[in-house]
């Protein structure tokens, strides 16, 4: 591992070390003529490989411009060494923020998720599938501004292929879709990879458990434990709209990522159901998907302490469809209309 502090690439100097990635890592850099800061990603290791993969980061990052991908500042060759200047996020990622028994408040999940859904719908439009939506690769910016980042491993996907096998590899085990994990990715992967994203928001932790075989083997085979059984707080709603986004079948799941934010956007907004009379008969609003995209307004990060439930090993399953439906549930809690 090279040390490059007080080195300079391009027009920065490297004044900390801020951390490292799967193959890159991370420094401060401290521009030399006007004093701003940008995270400079400086590859760890010279194999051919390594290089190959970190110049498609930074071609495919050039070509897009979004408030929520991470901005490309600069890039070139120092030397023989290929660097790339970002926006630098002075708040970490969301995964450095996070907290083990610290929950963030449904209003700011929900304020992040249309955020990145937005950065993921821009680059979707243009045929990438991101492949590695995770919480270390949404950065929080000042203002609570979130930005998707690393595009390594990002892949093209031609219109009229909607599964197509993938020549690239890697990804996050814990956050890989079914068919991503089998070489198919496609958008509806980077729709599961956030629906992980909130469903570890809400609850404190990922869906599955294990070594690196069995979580995918769970991913494929298995239905996620319910939300509502690790935290109580999750209303029917909610959970409905997360198991949606993680349905095993990529047509199960939205629209597109999109549509995911604003269900959850709407459920979120849906107050707990209180059953009259044993016969009376609840009307509840169906969620309607509007494609149209609203401003997103700032909402005020809270970090709050909560109580989990011990995990569930046989959770109830919800038989999940499309359009989203409410579950109605009678006095005694139990689920008599879906």
């Amino acid at each position: 591992m090279f040390n490059w502090l007080g080195q300079q690439f391009g027009n920065y100097v490297l004044v900390d070390f801020l951390g490292q990635g799967g193959f890159a890592d991370v420094y401060l850099g401290e521009h030399m003529y006007d004093g701003t800061w940008a995270a400079i990603k400086v590859p760890r290791s010279q194999s051919q490989d390594k290089r190959e993969r970190f110049v498609k980061e930074v071609r495919t990052l050039a070509g897009l411009h979004h408030p929520h991908i991470v901005q490309v500042l600069e890039y070139g060759m120092e030397g023989d060494i290929p660097f790339l200047a970002m926006n630098y996020a002075r708040r970490g990622s969301l995964r450095q923020t996070y907290r083990e028994g610290m929950l963030f408040s449904l209003d700011t999940i929900v304020s992040y998720v249309k955020q990145i859904a937005d950065g993921l719908q821009y680059i979707h439009d243009r045929r990438l599938v991101h492949c590695d939506v995770k919480l270390g690769n949404i950065l929080l910016g000042s203002r609570n501004t979130v930005w998707l980042s690393d595009f390594g491993i990002a892949v093209n996907i031609p219109w009229l292929s909607f599964l197509e096998r993938s020549q690239g590899g890697g990804g996050t085990v814990s956050y890989m879709s079914p068919e991503q994990l089998q070489g198919f990715p496609c958008p509806a992967s980077d729709q599961y990879a956030l629906g992980v994203v909130v469903y570890e928001l809400l609850t404190g932790d990922t869906p599955f458990y294990g070594n690196e075989r069995e979580i995918a083997d769970q991913h494929l085979h298995t239905a996620p434990p319910r939300p509502h059984s690790r935290f109580l707080e999750i209303t029917p709603a909610v959970e409905q709209v997360v198991r949606q986004a993680l349905a095993k079948d990529p047509q199960a799941r939205f629209d597109s990522v999109w549509d995911f934010a604003v269900a959850l956007e709407q459920a979120s907004k849906v107050p707990t159901i209180e059953i009259r009379r044993r016969s009376s008969v609840v009307d509840l609003p169906a969620l309607v998907i509007s494609r149209q995209r609203e401003a997103i307004e700032e909402e005020p990060e809270v970090v709050i302490p909560r109580r989990r439930v011990v995990r569930d090993p046989s959770p109830l399953l919800l038989h999940m469809r499309s359009p989203v439906a409410l579950p109605v549930t009678d006095s005694a809690g139990q689920y008599v209309a879906v």
